[in-house]
Order: C-alpha cells, then structure tokens, then sequence
C-alpha cells in the first residue's frame, strides 16, 4: 500500500504516467497496475483517463492528502528508526526563495558542524514553489517569506526581516542621498526579479502605495544577473541588504534606505506540519529557532550601540 500510495502522489505531480514512472524507477505499466490495484483496494476510481492523464476525481483529490499524510508518516517511521541505530545521518533537501540563498549558510554550515553525516540539497525556488514542494514531500524544509502571501499548514520559524535599499553605482541618480523613497525610485532605469518572484510582488505593491508604477527594463530571476547589470553604472535596483553586502560590492556601489514607508519582511525556515516530524526536520528547526534566538540578541546589541542595523 505505501509503494502504491507513492506511485500515485508521483502520478499527482507529474500529471503524466511516463513521466511519473521514470521518476519512480519503474516501467508505465508497472505504475498503470499499480495504480488501478490502488482502486480497486480502496473502491474508488482516482485517476481520470482517456487516452492521456487527464486529472484526478474528487475522490482521488482526497486520496492525495490521505497519502501525503501517511507517506510522510512511513518516512518519518523509518528515520526515526534509522537515527535510533546509527545516530542523525541523511540528506535534507532545502528549497530558498533567491534573495534568501546568501544567508541559508548562517543555517546549514553551524547545522553540518553538529551532525556531520548530514548533507544538504539547496535549491534556489520561488515562494509559490516551495510551498508545493513542501506539500509534495519533495523537500524536507524551504526558506521563505512568512508575513505577506498565505503558507497554509507548515510550522515556521522566523529568522530575519528583509529591509529594502536601493543599490546603485555612484554618480547615478539618487546614489549620493541618504535616503530616498519608493516614489522616487520609480523613474530610474530599474533591473528587478521576474513578476513569479515574491521579491517582485512586495516591491510592486510598495510602488503600488506610493501611488507610482515601475517599468523595469531588465527582469531576471538571478539576483547574479541582477548585480551584474548594477554593476555597469547603468541599471538600478531594489533588495535586501544582506543580499547586496553578501556580493562583497566595492566602494563605488551605494546601499540607499528606501523609506515612506521604511518597509520590511519577515523571513523564515517552513516545514510541513506534522507531529512528530522527522528526526532530520526536527533537528533543523531547533538549528532555525537557535539562529534565531542569535539574530535577536545582535539587532539588539547593535540598537544599544547606535549602529545601523545590517539585516
């Protein structure tokens, strides 16, 4: 029943019998039978057919959440398991938001130190698709934003808050103040995230209020392609802070505090809900609540010195 529950969850997601079979390892008969031993076990038809896959009934749309429910349970079972012989080992697959990847490190590397025969999978998402990799089972854990777009049902775990600057070359428009706002930034000669990216939606929606809109004319969901073209003197943009000093960016590059409003967002580790997690996910969220409990005390270590916050 587990091998066949995971046949149809690969089936759900690939929404092709080929495609899912060679993702499972087997032949498309193989899976076709297995499937249809699935219906006939539970009484129901899932799969709508014709000569192609054509969807998933109502019933098989119920099935799905029944067998992500106990897939993630077998998985957890056997990790368990597997930790109380040989001790924490495996493999987390990570899925981060692009302007999150600079800081994953802050959680993986102290992470690895504590459980070396742990690795890491990180992959660079979208926040829309993070949460469905999360809900597939095809990721352990994802980096994402917590306050601005529905998650659904995941346990999450703040890290830090995303503040936004423009970052410019010197000697282009607004480079030299010490603050502009969203209003202004409008009519620069913008480089920006693609409108998929969370990023991009939250930046819109600032302009939004401030009554302008931008028209970027270079889009790329590469923060690398993003630096590049800011590089050149000639584009502009909009990021996180910890983003652009992760570049290392040299002295005739300016960081600029957008304000009005002097927005910000959180940023956090999500993991599905389920108790009890996996001895892995486990792990990895008293890692993300450790770092948190860090970055609390630095922003307040640095608020008593005056220093600018660097977050």
């Amino acid at each position: 029943m587990i091998d066949k529950l995971e046949f149809f969850i690969a089936l759900a997601r690939a929404e092709h019998f080929g495609r899912a079979a060679e993702e499972c390892g087997i032949s498309q008969p193989t899976l076709s039978a297995a499937i249809r031993q699935l219906e006939d076990q539970l009484g129901v038809v899932l799969v709508q057919r014709a000569s192609r896959f054509q969807g998933l009934t109502p019933e098989g749309q119920r099935v799905l959440e029944w067998a992500r429910r106990i897939v993630g349970d077998a998985r957890t079972m056997r990790e368990e398991m597997r930790a109380a012989r040989n001790g924490l080992a495996g493999h987390i697959r990570l899925a981060v938001i692009p302007t999150a990847l600079a800081m994953v490190q802050k959680l993986t590397e102290p992470f690895q130190a504590r459980h070396p025969a742990v690795t890491f999978q990180v992959l660079s998402r979208n926040s829309l698709q993070v949460l469905s990799l999360l809900e597939n089972l095809e990721i352990d854990a994802g980096v994402t934003y917590l306050d601005n777009e529905p998650l659904g049902r995941v346990t999450s775990v703040p890290l830090y808050a995303e503040r936004y600057h423009l970052i410019a070359a010197t000697g282009t428009p607004l480079a030299d103040r010490e603050s502009a706002t969203w209003r202004e930034i409008a009519d620069l000669r913008l480089c920006l995230l693609t409108p998929d990216m969370q990023n991009r939606r939250i930046i819109n929606q600032h302009f939004t209020e401030a009554g302008v809109v931008p028209r970027p004319t270079l889009e790329s969901n590469s923060m690398i392609v993003l630096f590049s073209h800011i590089r050149t003197g000639q584009w502009a943009s909009i990021m996180p802070r910890n983003v652009a000093e992760s570049f290392g960016f040299p002295e005739e590059i300016r960081m600029v505090p957008i304000i009005e409003p002097q927005a910000q967002h959180l940023v956090g580790l999500v993991a599905t809900h389920r108790e009890p997690y996996t001895p892995l996910v486990s792990a990895l969220l008293h890692e993300a609540r450790r770092l948190a409990t860090e970055q609390a005390f630095d922003r307040f270590f640095l608020s008593r010195n005056e220093s600018p916050l660097l977050t």
